[in-house]
């Protein structure tokens, strides 16, 4: 009896990783840019008004270069602060470029507002530009 009881509380933590891990990710999001242009500002967090500047503006230089940045407002993920420095996976839905970016900002066009640089190497055909903005999946990762 208390073998069962430990096989059926083992397949329910499994049943809620495997939920945790299919809700950090989304499909068909409307995908923006914004001019961020983080080289021209040094990769600084507070020249560019970026919500995550009050935790991440003081982390390592090589860490806010690692990655393009990106603002979120996506329909599945973390939220506020707690969306600051984690990694997503971006893939454009019409081409299958991909990018990997870091949360630096938080926006409210229900999606990804994505730095031009990131937006231009997941733009490998050139509709996005032509469109204003691309569709992408999205996946959160480690950085």
């Amino acid at each position: 009896m208390m073998m069962m009881m430990r096989v059926g509380l083992f397949v329910a933590l499994l049943l809620c990783i495997a939920a945790a891990a299919s809700a950090q990710s989304a499909s068909n999001v409307r995908a923006t840019y914004h001019e961020y242009n983080p080289a021209q500002h040094n990769w600084d967090l507070n020249a560019v008004s970026a919500y995550c500047s009050t935790w991440d503006a003081d982390k390592p230089l090589a860490w806010r270069k690692k990655y393009g940045w990106t603002a979120f407002c996506g329909p599945v993920g973390p939220r506020g602060q707690a969306a600051c420095g984690k990694c997503l996976q971006v893939t454009n839905t019409a081409t299958g470029a991909q990018a990997t970016v870091r949360i630096v900002d938080q926006c409210a066009n229900g999606g990804l507002d994505l730095d031009h640089g990131v937006f231009s190497k997941l733009d490998t055909n050139g509709q996005g530009y032509a469109q204003g903005h691309l569709i992408v999946n999205y996946q959160f990762v480690n950085c």
